[in-house]
């Protein structure tokens, strides 16, 4: 299969380079799909589980938001976090699960609302890739 190049950075630093088959990135309208020579582009990456393939085996990560640039058979990506599913604390991850409950549920301010969503959303994407609930 024709490979091309991935590199993921996030706000830790650099969490991935080599090369890549088949990259599937989760995105605010749903998953989108990336292969070796795809057309150029800028692509907005949302909260979720991103997978690529690399030797015929698919590896699963958890992504907060961020950009993946497509040039040429490179693509780049730059995310707010980037996690391995052994990576991830499943009682810290439950535990800001919790902590947005409350968030959501006080409504302070609209503010406040959106970001327990959005913490919402980070601690769900962790706990799924943690016990593997997206396969």
């Amino acid at each position: 299969m024709t490979q091309f190049q991935l590199k993921i950075s996030s706000s830790s630093g650099l969490f991935y380079e080599g090369t890549c088959e088949s990259l599937v990135v989760p995105t605010s309208d749903g998953e989108y799909g990336v292969l070796a020579n795809h057309v150029s582009m800028v692509i907005g990456v949302a909260i979720g589980i991103l997978r690529y393939k690399m030797d015929g085996k698919w590896y699963y990560v958890a992504v907060g938001q961020g950009f993946a640039r497509v040039v040429g058979n490179t693509v780049t990506m730059v995310v707010d976090s980037a996690e391995r599913p052994e990576d991830v604390d499943a009682k810290r991850a439950q535990e800001a699960k919790e902590r947005a409950e409350e968030r959501i549920a006080l409504q302070t301010s609209r503010k406040e609302y959106y970001r327990g969503q959005m913490a919402m959303a980070r601690a769900m994407t962790r706990l799924k890739i943690k016990e593997k609930k997206f396969m």
